[in-house]
């Protein structure tokens, strides 16, 4: 069936044929009278741009690659690229496992996190999903069903570039990883609010050597910077206590209406919603037990989120820069500011070392990540001048997040580009792959 499609933030909407294989024949079969640049695997379209989009071409939703296998003697998981983080918890969190890495929600698929190289708020020490993979098997431009694995010297390269490859060097079937053994559901939460940005930045860097998650809240809208760290680690059996340590029960508490007037969130909303969720949290508080939604997937608490920004949609901004760069932070927060573009989502994390990868997006240092209305006057251009700024402090944009970066950023922040251009000539010679942030940004 024909379908319009848009990402998470609702912008830039094409319309492709979707199709839902149910065997590995039938994914081969279309390949092989796919026609150059007509094809891309969708998962659960929680990227923010246009990714998963191949406008009046064929996107594949593997719905039916759901399988998920448990091992609980290795600690290892098997799943079909179709499987969703959520089911994968749902299984392994009675069975005593988490999740590697979990990014800031648990709607995506096994196949979009390892095309993504998901991260987390364990990035610091402990890398991104794709670091935890054994061996994914990836059916090429050639219609081959191909195993590949980092251990491999064989299909090393090849591993690489498809996790990070946003989907552009074939579809992910299934994908073996590790899991972390856990003895509760609940995370030991310590919480601390911080009057402005350099202090916060201050024990965010303090926290590496200490805490396994990490993440801060930063007020956009106030001059100082101000902000919330919350760091934690898997609560013990015997701190929990009750009958069910490992219970996991996850739930959508409301859905955000499906109209919303375009004005709904402006600088005073926003400032109200900063001001109340910054006075909630606790000066200080260690050792709090939180379920591991709120702390890992808040949002994912209401459904459909994304529609109170209205209809023209909104996009994130999120940059990776190096410890030298750390000031980009406060001045994108300041840019942002100044032509009135509130976000009330507003992150701020620690990466650590990144992986071979080479279009991977973390690198040792700061990503911050914030939501903001398309609609904003003068946004698309600020955008751009930080862009310059980043890319010359040898930072980049996420490509899971983007939705509007040129090609010359692309090429001049991403210096292993051509290496994966290499993988992807050899993973897909005819050139089937595409989507529409590739024609975009010329991948």
């Amino acid at each position: 069936m024909m379908k319009t499609l848009t990402g998470w933030g609702r912008t830039d909407p094409s319309t492709a044929q979707i199709y839902q294989p149910r065997s590995l024949e039938q994914i081969q079969s279309v390949l092989a009278a796919a026609e150059p640049a007509s094809l891309i695997v969708r998962g659960l379209g929680r990227s923010y741009g246009n990714p998963a989009q191949c406008a009046e071409g064929t996107v594949f939703e593997l719905t039916g690659f759901d399988h998920i296998q448990l091992d609980a003697a290795t600690g290892y998981a098997t799943c079909g690229a179709g499987a969703s983080l959520d089911e994968v918890l749902r299984v392994s969190v009675p069975a005593g496992f988490f999740l590697p890495v979990t990014p800031g929600t648990r709607n995506v698929t096994i196949g979009g996190a390892i095309a993504a190289d998901v991260h987390g708020k364990n990035h610091h020490g402990e890398g991104s999903f794709a670091s935890h993979v054994q061996w994914l098997k990836l059916v090429d431009g050639s219609g081959q069903l191909r195993q590949l694995s980092p251990s491999d010297p064989a299909t090393a390269e090849a591993f690489w570039a498809t996790a990070g490859g946003m989907g552009l060097t074939g579809v992910i079937v299934e994908a073996c990883f590790r899991l972390i053994p856990i003895s509760s559901s609940m995370i030991s939460v310590d919480t601390t609010r911080f009057r402005d940005l350099d202090a916060l930045m201050a024990a965010m860097v303090e926290a590496d050597a200490r805490t396994r998650y990490s993440v801060a809240w930063v007020d956009s809208l106030n001059l100082a910077g101000r902000g919330v760290l919350t760091c934690g680690d898997h609560a013990q059996a015997a701190e929990v206590g009750g009958v069910d340590p490992l219970h996991y029960d996850p739930k959508a508490l409301a859905g955000a209406p499906s109209l919303l007037p375009g004005g709904l969130l402006n600088t005073w909303t926003v400032r109200a919603f900063n001001e109340a969720w910054y006075r909630k949290a606790p000066k200080q508080r260690e050792g709090e037990l939180q379920a591991i939604s709120p702390y890992f997937h808040p949002l994912d608490g209401v459904s459909n989120w994304n529609r109170i920004y209205g209809p023209a949609g909104f996009l994130q901004y999120q940059f990776a820069v190096p410890d030298t760069a750390a000031h980009l932070v406060r001045t994108t927060l300041e840019a942002l500011r100044q032509i009135g573009a509130p976000s009330f989502l507003t992150v701020l994390k620690r990466f650590g070392p990144g992986n071979p990868g080479p279009l991977s997006f973390p690198m040792p240092g700061w990503t911050l990540a914030a939501d903001v209305s398309a609609a904003v006057p003068g946004l698309f251009a600020l955008l751009d001048q930080l862009d310059e700024k980043v890319a010359e402090a040898g930072g980049r944009l996420y490509l899971a997040k983007d939705s509007r970066q040129s090609a010359t950023m692309l090429e001049r922040s991403y210096p292993r580009l051509h290496e994966w251009r290499q993988q992807r000539a050899l993973l897909d010679p005819r050139g089937v792959f595409s989507s529409d942030l590739a024609q975009r940004v010329k991948l």
